[in-house]
């Protein structure tokens, strides 16, 4: 069928949560969605895989994936496929944070007492891991964010370590709070983020609502999430779904809309193996692919400047698997501060194992170590680990590897909003979606709904 004479049909080239989200949107709008992922499963770079692990068969998440409740689209999204009651989010924020080198615990919590931020203000003037002149310091710098207007380009050419500076917080106190949260939030560190995403990170997560940062925590593997679970419902959206099928071109169609060239691993979609390429027409198309991808695929004129995807940096994610033949960690999960751990994970349960303990640890901002032998890293984090919790000191190593995303997000660096273009092209019936887009949101699964939800509004108005 001719885009000409199928004005309803659309294809949505990309199966992560951008694209996910994306084709359900417009299956509600009453089109006909076909949508074309590269891999043989749906959910980008938030997923699962097995493991045949010395300690049993293991379900493993490519890295921890967490969500806060003012993650109000992705909430929608795990609505949407039935997978609220699978990630729910704690009752009250609270994080304990240990100090490796004091060997010091303390909490990040929050009270019922609004408004915001005040429900944090017993938590702060109690934080041992700062003095308390760095206390009060902080206490100013998160009002001084009330007035910063994270829509301001001019914001966004700045970064948060001078802002910091200058309002008076010591490197300490980056470390032990700003650093905390907003390298696990933006997958960089203060000094490399752009001013406007950090002010939108912490005016949200702080001063918008007292349970905003309550912390979302998948109790399944991510797999089930955004593979099981939106695979049914976007089969009962009436979404039809190719896996293992790559979109090679994109080409205008004579008198309108557009066709994809599309390859399956499995032969022609429709056809038989090996039988070469498809064409797939739709009147739009929605890119939600990574931004290098996105730019492979444009025509020419569809963006201004298009080779500024090219100059939208990328920041990779080190994830640390430990599994221990004792209960190590009686949290289900821990941040810790002057050392290398960054954040810790208990993902026993998800993974499916049996017996012992499963940790998970997710180190941002990790380019130092990203391309780090396996044996290098299992020599440095289990020395960490013993010497920050002391039941892994006595306790024996079941299995150990490691998961890396080289190209994890993009990089928040300063300037990076003018870098990041909106759903809307130059070219009708064409957008663009993912978490690198013109969110307003770091590169986070929220950002990634956003962005689908924004490309099918577009496509339908």
């Amino acid at each position: 069928m001719s885009a000409a004479r199928g004005p309803r049909q659309a294809v949505v080239i990309g199966g992560g949560l951008a694209g996910i989200t994306a084709a359900l949107a417009l299956a509600d709008r009453g089109r006909r969605v076909t949508l074309v992922e590269t891999r043989p499963r749906l959910g980008g770079l938030a997923f699962s895989f097995r493991r045949d692990s010395p300690a049993g068969p293991l379900t493993v998440d490519n890295g921890q994936h967490v969500y806060l409740r003012c993650c109000t689209a992705y909430r929608g999204l795990l609505r949407r496929i039935g997978g609220s009651a699978l990630a729910p989010v704690q009752p009250r924020l609270d994080v304990p944070v240990l100090d490796a080198a004091a060997g010091r615990l303390g909490r990040i919590r929050r009270s019922a007492l609004p408004p915001a931020p005040l429900h944090l203000a017993a938590s702060l003037a109690r934080y041992p891991h700062l003095t308390p002149g760095e206390r009060a310091a902080a206490a100013r710098a998160v009002l001084g964010l009330r007035r910063l207007d994270p829509a301001d380009p001019a914001l966004d050419e700045r970064d948060f370590g001078s802002w910091l500076r200058r309002h008076g917080q010591s490197p300490g106190a980056v470390h032990a709070l700003w650093d905390l949260i907003g390298v696990a939030t933006l997958n960089a560190r203060a000094g490399d983020v752009s001013l406007a995403l950090a002010a939108m990170v912490f005016r949200t997560g702080l001063l918008t609502s007292p349970g905003a940062a309550d912390i979302g925590l998948p109790l399944v593997p991510l797999g089930r999430l955004h593979d099981t679970l939106a695979g049914a419902a976007l089969e009962r959206a009436g979404v039809r779904v190719l896996r293992a099928t790559r979109a090679a071109r994109l080409r205008p169609a004579p008198g309108g809309g557009w066709r994809v060239a599309v390859r399956s691993r499995h032969g022609t979609p429709g056809g038989a193996p090996g039988a070469g390429e498809a064409e797939l027409s739709a009147r739009d198309v929605v890119l939600a692919v990574p931004q290098r991808a996105a730019h492979a695929l444009l025509p020419p004129g569809a963006l201004p400047e298009p080779d500024r995807l090219l100059r939208l940096g990328t920041a990779p994610i080190l994830n640390v698997h430990v599994v221990y033949d004792r209960r190590v960690l009686p949290v289900p999960f821990l941040a810790a501060i002057r050392g290398r751990v960054q954040w810790v994970f208990d993902r026993t349960g998800p993974s499916g194992l049996r017996a012992g303990q499963y940790l998970a640890l997710s180190q941002s901002a990790a380019a130092e170590e990203i391309h780090l032998p396996a044996d290098v890293l299992r020599k440095r984090y289990l020395a960490e680990l013993a010497g920050l919790l002391p039941a892994a000191a006595g306790a024996r190593v079941r299995d150990f590897f490691v998961t890396r995303e080289r190209e994890a997000t993009f990089a928040p660096a300063p300037g990076t909003g003018r870098l990041r273009p909106g759903p809307v092209t130059r070219a009708e019936g064409l957008y663009l979606a993912g978490a690198w887009t013109a969110t307003g949101w770091p590169a986070t699964m929220e950002g990634a709904v956003r962005s689908g939800l924004a490309a099918a509004g577009a496509a339908t108005r």
